[in-house]
């Protein structure tokens, strides 16, 4: 069976489309932006441009909207990244997809699958649904049991200013309807699902898929060394490596920095500023056992991942949590909440914590400073495993068609 892929962005490095092309499954793929090299404008684009391809798909049938997207995104530059701009470019790339679609005579007697993330899928769905394919929605996160979460996080931490609005009640009307045309709804955890389900989502239409992330060759023969001991000179490297914001934990790794400060540990924190913070945890006055390096291009943050001693990925709320696969990949034991996907088998791989808590945390990195060997049978365990390659993620939604 064919399917089509919709995707705005570059959601899961194009995993899902990529996982159906190995299948000879792939009918096309629709995105807002593609950009395959070869262009004499190419130097001119933004690096973040440049990243919108995979060679994977360089024989896969690719419908973009790239000269639209490209217009759109100038017009809404000076204007503020509001829900309302969110939900504006949400429609703009679905009326580019039916629009597409629609012209494509020939595609509606073949495809009998369609694909579309959560938030940007309502009138493709809809579209789907009156042409008489199947429809799957891949739901990105745990919907609005996660945004809950979030309102409670800046009620808790009221030291950190907010820079978060909860979305529109249109926002989450439109998603139900998503819900309502998806035949199926593929969620990457049991987390996701749980919070779905208590939203009203019914179990049966519910589909845990795992994210899927494949080990460069670099990833795969690099070894992690550790000291006998930790000292000022050498000390533990701990890495957050994501959006860095309440959801994802960051408060309660900044209570951990002042819980360890007095020992040999430094925290990296890499990725775009999403928080307000207090002017004593400042970018350029951070405390001296932080390290802030903001964002950084993908084709970079393996050096980070190979750098650093340990990973932390403490959520309150998370989808799945790529980079929970990106630093295994490199041998990185993981210190993660069980609020995303399974990824950390306890003691194995890394460590669960129990609660999300500064102490919580403190306490794990005390673990590791007080016996690093520990570190070392971690990163020997901390290896890919088949159930997030990309081959289970096709065969997995192959199931799902044939249903």
């Amino acid at each position: 069976m064919s399917w089509i892929s919709c995707q705005l962005g570059a959601r899961e490095h194009y995993a899902v489309p990529r996982a159906l092309h190995r299948k000879q499954a792939l009918r096309c793929l629709l995105t807002d932006c593609w950009a395959p090299g070869g262009s004499p404008f190419d130097r001119f684009y933004p690096r973040r441009l440049r990243e919108r391809y995979h060679p994977e798909l360089r024989t896969a049938k690719v419908v973009s909207f790239t000269a639209s997207h490209a217009i759109y995104e100038i017009e809404a530059y000076a204007r503020r990244n509001d829900w309302r701009l969110i939900m504006e470019r949400n429609h703009h790339f679905q009326r580019n997809v039916v629009r597409s679609l629609t012209r494509a005579a020939s595609c509606s007697s073949q495809v009998s699958i369609l694909f579309a993330y959560s938030y940007a899928a309502l009138e493709i769905l809809r579209f789907a649904r009156a042409t008489g394919w199947k429809t799957v929605l891949g739901q990105i996160d745990a919907g609005p049991a996660g945004e809950r979460i979030v309102g409670r996080l800046y009620q808790r931490h009221f030291r950190h200013p907010p820079t978060w609005s909860p979305a529109p009640t249109e926002y989450w009307e439109l998603w139900h309807q998503e819900i309502e045309l998806a035949d199926y709804v593929v969620v990457n955890s049991a987390w996701s699902r749980r919070a779905l389900i208590e939203e009203g989502v019914m179990p049966e239409k519910t589909h845990v898929v795992p994210l899927a992330y494949e080990q460069s060759q670099e990833a795969a023969e690099f070894e992690h060394t550790y000291p006998e001991e930790f000292t000022s000179a050498r000390p533990l490297r701990v890495l957050f490596l994501g959006q860095i914001n309440l959801l994802k934990g960051v408060a309660e790794i900044l209570e951990a920095v002042d819980l360890v400060q007095d020992k040999p540990v430094e925290f990296w924190f890499v990725g775009p500023l999403q928080m307000k913070m207090p002017d004593e945890l400042s970018w350029s006055t951070g405390k001296r056992n932080t390290r802030w390096v903001g964002n950084v291009p993908r084709d970079a943050v393996g050096d980070f991942y190979r750098d650093a001693d340990v990973f932390l990925f403490p959520s309150h709320s998370d989808g799945f949590g790529m980079t929970q696969l990106e630093a295994q990949a490199w041998k990185l034991p993981l210190v993660a909440s069980r609020n995303c996907g399974d990824v950390v088998v306890e003691g194995k791989n890394g460590h669960l914590l129990s609660e999300v808590t500064g102490k919580n945390i403190a306490d794990l990195l005390t673990l590791f400073l007080n016996q690093p060997r520990r570190l070392v049978e971690l990163s020997k365990n901390a290896v890919g495993s088949d159930q997030f390659g990309l081959d289970q993620l096709g065969k997995r939604l192959s199931l799902m068609g044939s249903v």
